[in-house]
């Protein structure tokens, strides 16, 4: 059973639990969902934010507030309007976990795929080979 469970403490000692969880937290909503995919064109005044998601200045606010508390978001301000882009770093982050979580499923599918063969041996051949 150590095999399984070493793939997901390697990945669990790269990363900052906590920060991943605001991090997932912050994009675990529809809205926050569709301002990240706003984003995603490049920089957005609020005004432009506001007209395409059709929501109100308060409940904008509410949800950019989420976004740039996890770091995904950014935001400059220009006279009256703010502008906000999307933090590549942040962006990096995510992918970088991603793609670790990837690669440890990967080793941990391989691994059940070679125990799966060893157990249908010992069926096949009337043994148990643990």
């Amino acid at each position: 059973m150590a095999g399984p469970a070493a793939p997901a403490r390697r990945a669990q000692d790269r990363v900052d639990v906590a920060r991943l969880a605001l991090l997932f937290h912050a994009l675990s909503d529809e809205t926050r969902l569709r301002i990240v995919g706003k984003l995603l064109h490049g920089e957005q005044c609020v005004c432009n934010l506001m007209d395409t998601l059709y929501a109100g200045q308060s409940r904008l606010s509410f949800h950019m507030k989420t976004l740039k508390d996890a770091g995904l978001v950014t935001d400059r301000r220009a006279g009256r309007w703010i502008h906000y882009s999307l933090n590549p770093g942040t962006l990096a982050e995510l992918q970088n976990f991603v793609g670790t979580v990837q690669e440890d499923a990967a080793r941990v599918e391989a691994a059940r795929c070679c125990e799966e063969k060893k157990t249908s041996l010992g069926q096949l051949y009337g043994f148990s080979l643990f």
